[in-house]
């Protein structure tokens, strides 16, 4: 049997967009053979479409357009996901399914047993679990047909599992002797070779292929890789598909040979392409077509506009710069020299005049207090005004450009930077920060040698540097890796880095006590195993000291 993986990439609530996509990747398959093609995990919806699925038209719409696919994919046996309803007594009232339909008809129905309910999933909100599963007989092989997290519970490979039952091992138990696994597996810095591991360690204990198919496109925060794949009996990679772009790779079951496409070569090539592909679908599939950055001629907002400009083309992005009174002529010509590599549109709107009229406005109710952050603050969202008003006149979408770090420490001002549709570089440290820009150069030169030399600075009162509130970049990345990430306490830190106790709390402390501002802040392309929004919810009216 020939098996296709059809990668694509649907968009939430789109059922007409989507089942295009289907049956379009179907007949491509039929025509080189393929007597069977996988879609990814809930297809026909798009992963993952959250409350709309308590929405009854919603759960008819995917019933109706599966009907529609069976008609219109004849010749070929086509297995996808989509919400269907639930006979059950849990509560819920849908449930994610896999249907497998051929010659215009569904034959086989198979629902997802393991309901993740870590980090940004919550799928126990929504469905109820598969109470049994079947195995499939199609063309002379028994089909394992799973779904997503089904296949994330093997006690070879985890030490710790978070569910009592394995769904692989009862269908390859009951019969099973071709293991398939449709997916929307979100990306995360090296979670494609941990996937990939698992998925060879189930290969090689049950002696079957494995054949995955993963959704790729960036839904909301979450962006997923696709790099859809099979495993042979021995371990081997025998087929993979493309990482963050569509794509249809076969593979046969009698010959176990199959398309093997490239793949990203390093953390930073793949954290890169994330971020583009994140961005380009948050802006178009949010209906925008133009972005507007803010650049200041520092780093971070010059990595911005490159993602920008190499998700959307250069005809797409403007730049804007917005000098104020303690704006060196360097960070000026650093934007402006940024701006002619890249080909982008660029403005200049000085915020100096402004700053100076709204002193004034100020002056009778400060009664002639000295200046201090508050003027710092408002030179910010007098450029976050200025982004704002274009975004309105233009109908373009405002990028944000704060790293991690500074979102970790409230090192952000609320309506100043943080102003925008989407943050981009938000679950990027600063360190890698500079890995990223020296990627994106190694490409062809765009930003300046200045911009990554320099050091940082928000240049909101004379000779300003970041490290006059903060520790270096190097030291606090460490820690916020540790105390976000990780979930390690200060004690665990100091001990183990060997940092000095009082600045390990006083981190913590800002990380802490930022958390108002992070959840006002936009949208996150979330690319680290634990980034801030939908996946990290701490509450902000709370009081908590870390120990030490």
């Amino acid at each position: 049997m020939k098996i296709a993986l059809g990668q694509i990439n649907p968009t939430v609530g789109d059922f007409c967009g989507n089942a295009a996509k289907i049956v379009e990747h179907s007949h491509r398959a039929r025509a080189q053979g393929a007597d069977l093609i996988l879609f990814p995990e809930l297809a026909i919806c798009g992963y993952p479409p959250r409350d709309l699925v308590e929405k009854p038209s919603f759960v008819t719409q995917n019933a109706e357009t599966l009907e529609r696919i069976a008609k219109q994919t004849s010749g070929i046996a086509v297995i996808c996901g989509l919400v269907t309803p639930a006979q059950s007594d849990t509560g819920k009232s849908v449930m994610n399914s896999a249907a497998l339909v051929r010659d215009g008809r569904v034959e086989f129905m198979q629902s997802k047993m393991l309901l993740p309910t870590y980090d940004v999933f919550d799928e126990d909100r929504y469905f109820a679990p598969a109470r049994k599963q079947e195995v499939v007989s199609l063309d002379g092989s028994k089909l394992a047909l799973t779904i997503c997290e089904d296949a994330w519970n093997d006690k070879h490979f985890w030490h710790k599992r978070l569910y009592s039952v394995d769904p692989v091992e009862e269908l390859v138990r009951a019969g099973g002797n071709l293991v398939l696994n449709i997916s929307a597996s979100p990306f995360t810095i090296h979670k494609r070779e941990t996937r990939k591991k698992m998925l060879q360690a189930i290969a090689a204990d049950f002696r079957v292929p494995v054949v995955m198919c993963n959704q790729v496109g960036g839904n909301d925060s979450l962006i997923f890789d696709g790099s859809s794949i099979v495993i042979g009996p021995d371990g081997r990679v025998l087929a993979q598909a493309k990482s963050f772009e569509e794509d249809l790779v076969l593979f046969d079951t009698e010959t176990l040979k199959g398309d093997l496409h490239d793949q990203p070569a390093d953390t930073e090539s793949e954290a890169y392409a994330a971020l583009v592909l994140g961005t380009r679908d948050y802006v178009c599939k949010c209906g925008f077509k133009k972005v507007i950055v803010g650049l200041s001629g520092g780093i971070d907002s010059a990595l911005t506009a490159a993602i920008a400009v190499d998700a959307l083309g250069t005809e797409n992005v403007m730049g804007v710069s917005m000098p104020g009174p303690y704006s060196s002529q360097g960070s000026k010509d650093d934007a402006r020299e940024l701006a002619t590599n890249l080909g982008i549109r660029y403005e200049v709107i000085p915020i100096s005049p402004v700053f100076d009229e709204f002193r004034k406005a100020l002056s009778p109710a400060f009664r002639s207090l000295p200046e201090d952050f508050t003027e710092e603050n408002i030179q910010s969202r007098l450029r976050g005004s200025t982004l704002m008003a274009l975004s309105n006149k233009l109908g373009a979408l405002v990028l944000t450009t704060g790293n991690k770090s500074e979102m970790a420490v409230g090192y952000c001002t609320l309506y100043g930077d943080m102003c925008g549709g989407l943050a981009v570089i938000a679950d990027v440290p600063k360190t890698m920060v500079y890995h990223l820009s020296e990627y994106r150069n190694r490409i062809s030169r765009v930003i300046p040698d200045a911009t990554i030399k320099k050091v940082p600075s928000a240049e909101l009162r004379p000779n300003q540097t970041d490290q006059d509130s903060l520790p270096p970049y190097e030291v606090l990345d460490c820690i916020l890796e540790d105390y976000v990430e990780d979930y390690k306490t200060a004690e665990q830190i100091c001990s183990e880095r060997g940092y000095d106790c009082k600045l390990v709390k006083s981190v913590i402390r800002m990380i802490e006590r930022s958390e108002y501002k992070r959840q006002q802040a936009a949208p996150i392309l979330k690319i680290s195993q634990k980034a801030f929004g939908l996946g990290r919810r701490f509450p902000i009216a709370a009081k908590y000291e870390a120990q030490c």
